[in-house]
């Protein structure tokens, strides 16, 4: 499933998010890595809606608090609509 993030980070911001459960990609199995393509099929999509010019957009995986998890359920941000700097953090 996927939704607009409540606290946006860029223009557009929405979560991707597998309904199986997962804290984090180190929880996903062999049989799990279907979830990881199919979260990327739901970004060719969404970026085919929110970035019809082709500018860009930016996918995030967040895995543990060190990195900025603040949900233990394994989603995905995708980010669009402005300049996104490097390095991210």
């Amino acid at each position: 499933m996927a939704f607009r993030d409540i606290h946006p980070q860029a223009p557009t911001h929405v979560l991707i998010i597998p309904k199986k459960h997962a804290a984090g990609v180190r929880d996903l199995g062999d049989e799990d890595m279907g979830i990881i393509a199919d979260m990327h099929r739901v970004a060719q999509a969404l970026a085919k809606k929110f970035d019809p010019n082709k500018n860009g957009f930016r996918m995030v995986v967040n895995n543990g608090p060190a990195a900025g998890q603040a949900v233990a359920h394994l989603h995905c941000h995708f980010l669009a609509g402005r300049l996104l700097a490097w390095p991210p953090g």
